[in-house]
């Protein structure tokens, strides 16, 4: 849809999100896949709050344990990030209406832009931990107290909204008067830009450095750790002593792994129309894949949180046979 404005330019204030259109003969099919994902990605990440927050196995006395503080955050955010996209590709699939308005789009991307920020910094803090748990482990119950948590957690949460602050306010500025058409699932930077008839060069020169600012010291900071920490494993002499050290930190090593491995396809994939549909799938890898295998590989490999989660059935299966005995 478009207003008139002043001279023969239009005013865009809807934009249609192509998403996967293209393949209407797998519309039941995509709508389902999608429904799973996003019902298990909300499960796993409030079944591991849930049992972080009630399980006094995963606390002291005083404070939750870091890795299991930082987990929990990790959960809640995967939580936001994957409801910030799923529903309305969800609703877009099922309907077919994949309009979106100028004002959604933008809130969409500032929720999108702002989390996943912030779970670079986050996987940062949790690699910091590991370093301090496996490198430094006579310091790290001072180092890693209960104020020092909180502390990065905040900094994580509060640190990541001054640079998407910057990029919507600019991105306000824009003006969208030609074609309407995002080619993606949900509204990313570089779809959204190419639609405006304004000059973009100055914004785009602005927004990679704040996304420089944003992503590169998270991630030197977690490359340089697990270097420390991989050094440090490499140096132990016994073999068991190496599995127990390694088994600590696996599982965020894979969660790592794949959100940067992901992430770096898409980014760094040449924009062409040819690899517009690869760009998408390997989206959907960081933006809905990843929020929902980061619970499975942190309990699978975690042997406190599966003894928890074990806890956590065997409770629950003894409340119901209770109550079907009372009934």
């Amino acid at each position: 849809m478009a207003n008139p404005e002043e001279g023969n330019e239009t005013s865009i204030t809807e934009f249609i999100l192509l998403g996967f259109g293209n393949l209407p003969e797998l519309k039941i099919l995509l709508f389902l896949l999608f429904l799973v994902v996003y019902i298990a990605t909300m499960a796993g990440n409030v079944l591991i709050v849930v049992i972080i927050v009630v399980n006094q196995d995963l606390h002291t006395p005083i404070f939750t344990p870091p890795m299991y503080f930082f987990l929990g955050n990790l959960s809640c955010l995967e939580t936001c990030y994957t409801s910030t996209i799923l529903p309305r590709m969800l609703a877009s699939v099922l309907t077919g209406d994949r309009t979106i308005s100028v004002s959604g789009c933008l809130t969409q991307y500032y929720f999108f832009g702002f989390l996943a920020a912030a779970e670079c910094y986050l996987l940062a803090v949790m690699s910091y931990d590991r370093y301090l748990a496996i490198c430094k482990p006579l310091h790290y119950a001072v180092l890693m107290n209960g104020r020092s948590c909180l502390q990065l957690a905040a900094g994580t949460w509060i640190s990541c909204s001054l640079a998407i602050d910057i990029t919507i306010f600019l991105m306000q500025q824009l003006s969208f008067c030609g074609p309407n058409e995002i080619d993606h699932f949900f509204c990313d930077f570089i779809p959204v830009i190419k639609l405006s008839c304004s000059d973009t060069r100055m914004m785009e020169l602005i927004t990679t450095i704040l996304a420089a600012i944003c992503t590169l010291p998270p991630y030197l900071l977690t490359l340089a750790t697990y270097i420390c920490i991989i050094t440090t494993i490499l140096r132990i002499p016994s073999s068991s002593g190496k599995k127990k050290a390694f088994s600590t930190c696996s599982s965020h090593l894979i969660v790592v792994s794949v959100f940067y491995g992901t992430i770096m396809i898409v980014y760094m994939l040449p924009k062409t129309d040819t690899l517009g549909d690869l760009n998408k799938v390997f989206s959907v890898f960081y933006t809905v894949m990843t929020p929902m295998v980061n619970p499975l590989i942190y309990s699978l490999r975690n042997r406190e949180v599966k003894e928890a989660l074990g806890k956590v059935v065997t409770k629950f299966s003894t409340v119901k046979r209770i109550q079907t005995f009372l009934l």
